[in-house]
């Protein structure tokens, strides 16, 4: 038997836990800017500083589903903006092989995502975060089994 991710229960109150991993240098400030502009954005979103993309590790992803994340994205400098030089070409790469391990492991490819969003581009994070939430919530709260084992090793680490 094959278990999916689909949508299992309906409850309207429900709201979609995302993590996003945000470049320090243009996602983050994006989102700081955001903030500061009063854009009124999905607040079930949590964001994780890194300094590149491209030092997101899988493991990082696969944590955060682990955690009880219902979606999770990468969000860095636009393509040859990197202030790393290649970090987003790397992040770019590693992106799609996470995917597909992800779709393999029966997590729906909506639930993780890549953008590419400036310090000046606060608009489109909303729009990015809005789409985002609208799509989730459809897909419903995540249901996988198969990451037990990855929450069972992180209570022993407690």
């Amino acid at each position: 038997m094959v278990v999916t991710d689909e949508k299992t229960i309906e409850n309207t109150d429900w709201e979609p836990r995302i993590v996003g991993f945000l470049c320090r240098w243009c996602s983050y400030a994006g989102a700081d800017l955001a903030g500061i502009s009063r854009l009124d954005y999905p607040p079930n979103s949590i964001f994780i500083k890194v300094p590149c993309t491209g030092r997101v590790d899988p493991t990082f992803v696969l944590k955060a589903f682990a955690d009880g994340a219902d979606a999770v994205f990468i969000s860095g400098c636009h393509l040859g903006d990197c202030h790393y030089i290649e970090g987003n070409y790397k992040t770019m790469r590693r992106f799609e092989i996470l995917k597909e391990t992800l779709k393999q492991l029966g997590i729906h490819e909506r639930r993780f995502q890549l953008t590419w969003i400036s310090a000046s581009e606060a608009q489109k994070l909303k729009e990015f975060l809005t789409s985002m939430t609208s799509s989730i919530k459809e897909l419903g709260p995540i249901q996988l089994p198969i990451l037990a084992p990855l929450q069972k090793e992180d209570k022993q680490d407690d």
